[in-house]
């Protein structure tokens, strides 16, 4: 607590506080304040420490460019780069970890990347659509210039047997162009597939493969269908039919009289394909490396961002348990309720200031007096204040501190609202590092309220809320006075 206690916002509120508290004592209308003279007095308490702060700069959200280049794709490297150095300097241990030295890694392996000349095909899809055949008919027919090319055969779509929506396989994952095959009209799993591929901004050419399987008349409509349920995601050159490996045709040859049957295999018709796919590379070869390049960067620099989240939650957290029970000892202590709000908001300012500042997200006094604001009304209007008390109160029952109930009520719900508050602004500001739009509002109240009723759902369980008592009563309730040596029972 002494940590928390050298924070100037705290320290003016709370002494602000005690000293209107003295004042009560002596004349008890001096409590009596409105909102906006209590906050008029947290600022006036804190003001001058904020004057002596420098300027505060803005967060620094970066947004991709548009389209594609090789420009886009190196400040995005830097940006990454960037987010790592951020990790390695608020790591606790000092040492590199394992995490870290992986980032690393990968990060000096995109850069490299940015020099491949080698384009990689995907040849992907379910079971039985043709993928090896068409994978051996590239490889022995289809000599493209003037790129490399390497084509990869995928044993399945995931990396792990699942839905659509899973982790993709390496080799897809990786493909600066994917060859989706089907051999029907797209079944939704196909579809799915497809459209996760496109969110990942992966270039796509699908196939309707195995068309000889139908009849003659049957196969335009296929195709046509197929076309029509991509419409406006793909272009209608990139979906087309064909045949790899055309089934055996018999054959019956009439020659004086007798008949004679055999086996014939149709040429494979692939011709249409191979002409798309040549165009495609010549038009956007490199483009589709550094599109693949640019995408794993992305991918990169959110699981930087997830593990710095982790490590600044693990910061957080002791900070939001320290003002819970700062909030709870206040409200405990403070017979005046007009000065339960004060302690309060000055606890909750800070604590507000100092989780900003954990996730690099700073706050003026004026922005941190909103957000306290805030987030007491999202409380008031959501009725966690009164289902706060209706779900401690029965708690208390089973302990006999009668004497002490009321302040302990207090104090509990104090602790209680202010885990709430701390944990959200956790979540709010973890989603905002997210947030790649520099013009997104600085604050919120939508998403803070999605993010306040998600954390109240989470923390009303009854053994958290049995835990909390337990600590609380530890805390506030005062401890039994010891017997005197000597001194009788009665």
């Amino acid at each position: 607590m002494d940590f928390k206690l050298r924070k100037p916002i705290l320290v003016g509120g709370l002494g602000l506080t005690a000293g209107v508290w003295l004042l009560h004592g002596l004349n008890p209308g001096v409590a009596d304040f409105s909102g906006t003279a209590i906050w008029g007095a947290l600022a006036l308490s804190s003001g001058f420490w904020w004057l002596r702060k420098r300027s505060i700069k803005p967060l620094d959200l970066t947004v991709p460019a548009i389209p594609v280049d090789r420009t886009a794709v190196e400040k995005a490297l830097s940006a990454v780069e960037t987010l790592v150095k951020q990790l390695a300097a608020e790591t606790n241990t000092g040492t590199q970890t394992a995490a870290l030295t992986s980032f690393q890694e990968k990060l000096t392996q995109l850069t490299a990347e940015l020099e491949r000349n080698e384009v990689r095909l995907a040849i992907a899809g379910g079971q039985s659509v043709g993928k090896t055949a068409l994978t051996q008919y590239l490889t022995e027919n289809w000599v493209p210039q003037p790129q490399k090319i390497s084509i990869s055969d995928t044993v399945g779509l995931f990396a792990e047997p699942g839905e659509a929506g899973e982790t993709l396989a390496p080799e897809v994952d990786s493909a600066d162009l994917v060859l989706f095959i089907t051999a029907s009209d797209l079944t939704s799993p196909e579809y799915q597939t497809i459209q996760q591929l496109l969110t990942r901004q992966q270039r796509v050419l699908l196939l309707f493969n195995k068309q000889d399987q139908y009849l003659p008349d049957e196969r335009p409509l296929v195709l046509q269908q197929i076309r029509a349920r991509v419409q406006g995601q793909l272009a209608t050159e990139d979906v087309m039919a064909i045949a790899t490996a055309p089934a055996p045709v018999k054959v019956r040859q009439y020659q004086s009289g007798s008949v004679q049957e055999r086996l014939e295999q149709p040429t494979a018709d692939v011709a249409g394909l191979s002409d798309r796919l040549t165009q495609v590379l010549a038009e956007e070869g490199q483009r589709l490396v550094l599109s693949t390049v640019l995408r794993q960067v992305n991918l990169l620099k959110l699981d930087v961002q997830n593990a710095l989240n982790q490590m600044r939650r693990d910061r957080a957290l002791p900070l939001i348990e320290q003002s819970q029970w700062i909030a709870a000892a206040a409200a405990f202590a403070n017979p005046v309720p007009s000065l339960d709000l004060l302690a309060t908001a000055a606890v909750n300012t800070q604590l507000i200031v100092d989780l900003g500042e954990i996730y690099q997200q700073k706050f003026s006094l004026q922005q941190a007096k909103t957000a306290t604001g805030t987030l007491a009304d999202l409380m008031v209007k959501l009725g966690l204040v009164e289902l706060s008390a209706q779900a401690i109160s029965p708690l208390l029952k089973s302990h006999a501190v009668t004497f002490v109930a009321g302040g302990l009520m207090e104090g509990l719900s104090a602790a209680y609202l202010t885990r709430l508050a701390g944990l959200s602004l956790i979540e709010y500001f973890q989603e905002q590092s997210y947030v790649l739009d520099p013009n997104a509002a600085p604050f919120q109240v939508g998403r803070l309220t999605q993010k306040l009723k998600a954390v109240f759902q989470d923390n009303q369980r009854t053994a958290f809320l049995q835990a909390l008592v337990q600590q609380g009563i530890s805390r506030l309730a005062p401890a039994p006075t010891p017997a005197l040596p000597g001194s009788a029972a009665k």
